[in-house]
């Protein structure tokens, strides 16, 4: 496919506009339609990209006849839905962050794409973070081999926000959306599937419905194991910090930077060809729509991951 990839972006919030502003250093793709809840100011972010199509309805943008492809930031629990609306629409499509708020959801998107044989992916971001690359290349070398990851998850959000602060029309979930990175890096880095879970979640908020603090335990068949601590009540440093423990070093990863285990900087410019996750997941989905192959984190690579949750959402209840 050597024609400009002409895409749809669905969800024009915090997540969308960092898509929006990746895709600006990609040759080779235009986003010509962009999809929101709110008119008005999905047409104000419209104009600030130079997108001439703008609707609040999915179907609308599936209905351009030139449309190859749909990046979904919309909220989780439309997912696995709207995955599966453009798949049968005849459109490759990469999902945000989680795939999935139920194991079915994800069986039938899994289904569907191999039916179809077209690229779906999740935004599985940490697996493209330069850190993260950084460590996958030391232990695909052989010079390094995980013991123990300790990761810690970390808001302070009470109160449905975003990541700019702005109210949400949908509520957030520390097992389904935000554990689903560390489920699935830590198969992925330890290069072997997670055979034990155990989770464990504090008392359930009264208004949004959900718990705000939870801990779960993972060991893979390897034998190494994971730690990860999650919270909205953090009045502290927000996002995810990945502490790797291993044979030889250890590593701690904070998004695109990566540091010794003494927080000594380790440069890691030179890892692929961006610094920045979210445009080096978006190059990824766009090179396996050219050269017609399994995108990595495709939909049936992350699979793994959302029966690890699902069986945790079992304890839990």
């Amino acid at each position: 496919m050597s024609k400009t990839i002409k895409v749809a972006l669905a969800g024009a919030g915090a997540f969308g506009v960092k898509h929006l502003d990746g895709i600006k250093n990609i040759d080779g793709v235009e986003v010509i339609s962009l999809i929101g809840r709110e008119l008005d100011k999905t047409k104000e972010v419209a104009a600030k990209y130079g997108i001439d199509h703008v609707t609040t309805d999915l179907a609308e943008s599936l209905a351009l006849k030139e449309l190859d492809a749909v990046i979904l930031c919309t909220p989780t629990q439309m997912h696995a839905e709207q995955t599966i609306a453009c798949l049968n629409a005849g459109k490759h499509v990469q999902v945000e962050i989680p795939l999935a708020d139920s194991l079915k959801g994800a069986q039938d998107v899994v289904a569907l794409q191999k039916k179809t044989g077209l690229v779906a992916m999740c935004g599985h971001t940490r697996r493209f973070n330069p850190s993260h690359q950084y460590v996958r290349k030391q232990i695909e070398a052989g010079k390094f081999n995980i013991q123990q990851m300790d990761v810690q998850t970390y808001f302070f959000r009470r109160t449905n926000t975003n990541a700019l602060g702005q109210a949400r029309s949908w509520t957030d979930h520390l097992l389904w959306h935000h554990a689903a990175h560390t489920v699935d890096l830590f198969a992925y880095q330890a290069n072997s599937p997670i055979v034990q879970a155990n989770a464990v979640q504090g008392p359930i908020h009264p208004v949004l419905g959900i718990a705000m603090d939870m801990s779960i335990q993972l060991k893979a068949a390897n034998g190494a194991i994971c730690t990860l601590s999650l919270s909205f009540n953090n009045d502290g440093p927000l996002g995810t910090f990945f502490r790797y423990i291993g044979d030889t070093a250890t590593y701690i990863a904070r998004y695109d930077d990566l540091y010794t285990g003494k927080d000594e900087k380790i440069d890691v410019s030179q890892v692929d060809v961006s610094m920045n996750g979210i445009e080096l997941q978006d190059r990824e989905f766009f090179a396996a729509i050219r050269e017609g192959r399994e995108p990595n984190s495709s939909v049936a690579k992350v699979f793994a991951c959302y029966e690890v949750l699902h069986k945790l959402e079992q304890q839990l209840k």
